[in-house]
């Protein structure tokens, strides 16, 4: 059984260990809490099950439970300077036991461990060969996070997001601008700029597994938002405005099909 009230309640506790006046740890604490919430309405608009509906509810609120460690520990959010924060997660809930704090019943460990590791937008693909309601709960995740990770660079601080004062000064690298007009993705480990990190979270609208969180993201027009933070110098400017008319172009042809 899956107490989400109890769940919440532990997960407050366990942010007490940290610095909450740190922005990340803030943020993240923010992030958690409302990727929790659009994963329990994906569930939801998906019909599922009242105990999966629960279940992703419980995965959205522990997906991001290595972050706070990777905070205290580096400072940073980038896992390629400091650690890979899915992994340390899983680390934490089931080597260290954590995981028992949330939820007694051990029927539910392989789908948290699976959703929580192939959220990391590190990784391209979810693996294959899950089960497929480990796919399914891999998937749910994946989409409630790329929901509000786009919804918080409309509205977060700068530097705690991309780690730079000086954004507008920087360059897309030629590469990760060829990946992602070519191949509508970019290669994480090319990434060589603060600016291609946003590269990369421009090129999440490409992998949404379900309408519903692409929806929120196109009728709220966050990517406008966030391209409009910015006063990008000439070069710069021409690619992100290209880089703005795919990412909308291929939300409105995609949910036009949906209405069809």
């Amino acid at each position: 059984m899956i107490d989400i009230k109890k769940a919440k309640e532990e997960f407050k506790e366990y942010v007490k260990n940290y610095d909450i006046e740190n922005p990340k740890i803030a943020l993240k604490v923010a992030h958690i809490e409302r990727v929790s919430i659009i994963a329990k309405n994906i569930a939801e608009s998906l019909k599922l099950s009242k105990e999966d509906i629960k279940l992703a509810q419980l995965i959205g609120l522990l997906h991001d439970i290595g972050r706070f460690e990777q905070v205290k520990r580096y400072n940073t959010f980038v896992d390629a300077k400091s650690v890979n924060h899915a992994k340390l997660g899983v680390d934490i809930l089931f080597k260290e036991g954590l995981i028992r704090k949330f939820v007694k019943d051990e029927k539910y460990d392989k789908i948290i461990e699976h959703a929580i590791i192939n959220h990391n937008r590190d990784k391209k693909d979810i693996e294959k060969n899950l089960l497929e309601r480990e796919l399914l709960h891999a998937k749910i995740l994946r989409d409630s996070d790329k929901t509000d990770i786009i919804y918080l660079l409309t509205i977060e601080d700068k530097k705690a997001i991309w780690e730079s004062d000086n954004l507008e000064e920087e360059k897309i690298s030629d590469e990760i601008y060829r990946e992602f007009i070519e191949d509508n993705s970019i290669v994480y480990k090319n990434r060589k700029t603060h600016l291609d990190l946003l590269v990369g979270h421009f090129s999440y609208v490409f992998d949404f597994n379900f309408d519903y969180g692409l929806k929120i993201v196109y009728e709220n027009k966050y990517y406008d938002k966030i391209y409009n933070r910015f006063n990008f110098k000439e070069e710069t400017e021409e690619r992100f405005s290209n880089i703005r008319k795919i990412v909308n172009n291929y939300m409105k042809q995609r949910l036009e099909k949906v209405n069809d």
